[in-house]
Formats: C-alpha cells, sequence, structure tokens
C-alpha cells in the first residue's frame, strides 16, 4: 500500500477538538465533518488540502475525547495518511477502525516540512521525502491493518469477510 502527497504540518498535542471541533459532533455527514476540519488550529485547511495529502504532527496527535468524528474528518478532507511521533491510543485506533492510515515515525517527523512532497510505503514501512531525498523506515503495516485500510474500515473489511 503506497501513499503520496503533499505534507500538511502540524506540532504536538493535537487534539480531538481542534481536528473537528465539539459543535459539529450532531452531524455524522462525512462531508459536512470535513468542511470544519482543523478550522480552529488552521483556517486554511480546507481551502489548501488535496486529496492523497499527507498530514505530519509531533506527540500525542488525537490527544482529547474518543469521539471518531476526528479521523473521520481528517480521511473526509482528503488526507491519505498521517505520521506523528506518537498518536493517542484511542484515535490509533480509531483511525484504523474507520480505514485512515497513520504511522509513528519521529525521525520522519523531524525532517519532513511543510508543503515537503512525501511518499510512504507501508508494505514495507518505508517513508520517503522526495523534496528532501531523504528515506525514513518505521513499521510496516501488519497485513490485516493494510485489509482494513484498503476495504475503507473495519466494518467494511468484516461485510467482505476479508479479515483472514
Amino acid at each position: 500500500m503506497n501513499f503520496t502527497g503533499k505534507v500538511i504540518k502540524y506540532g504536538d498535542n493535537v487534539d480531538t477538538d481542534v481536528i473537528i471541533p465539539a459543535r459539529y459532533l450532531n452531524t455524522s455527514d462525512h462531508k459536512e465533518l470535513a468542511s470544519h476540519c482543523m478550522e480552529d488550529l488552521d483556517k486554511d485547511f480546507t481551502k489548501r488540502v488535496q486529496k492523497g495529502d499527507i498530514m505530519v504532527a509531533g506527540d500525542n496527535f488525537g490527544c482529547g475525547s474518543s469521539r471518531e468524528h476526528a479521523p473521520i474528518a481528517i480521511k473526509a478532507s482528503g488526507i491519505s495518511l498521517v505520521i506523528a511521533n506518537t498518536f493517542a491510543r484511542i484515535f490509533y485506533r480509531n483511525s484504523i477502525n474507520i480505514g485512515l492510515a497513520i504511522l509513528e515515525c519521529p525521525e520522519a517527523v523531524a525532517n519532513i516540512n511543510d508543503g515537503d512532497v512525501v511518499e510512504a510505503d507501508l508494505d514495507n514501512g518505508v517513508i520517503y521525502n522526495k523534496t528532501t531525498k531523504k528515506s525514513f523506515k518505521t513499521q510496516p503495516f501488519p497485513e490485516f491493518i493494510q485489509k482494513i485500510i484498503q476495504n475503507g474500515g473495519l466494518i467494511e473489511t468484516i461485510k467482505k469477510g476479508d479479515l483472514n
């Protein structure tokens, strides 16, 4: 599984309340959630994000509440992959459940800047910054997680009977 996109980068402790503010939790419409993604942290996010872009962040990304709305908003906005130093554990699991690819790789985060173009090979655990020509090794995704992401989430994977 491979991803290529332009980077949108944030810092540490990006919590679910800034990913999708609580005032928008009265909807489950993915497009509506995407239209408000990151607006309290980055007013221009929805204007600059393009399908396939890659979000990069520091420590503890997705901390805060356990709402699934946060990874849904990110995925629906067009982000194909999130790379961070670390993720809040519930955000990590919610992301896999809804089919949003996420990777932990502090070395890559330290060497990727906003606007860089990055390729990620989840089969082999390689992140390549095309802008700086630097490569970083991370833990490859297990096959069952790759299936969940490829199928668009855990529910779709179960419907297809594709967990084996």
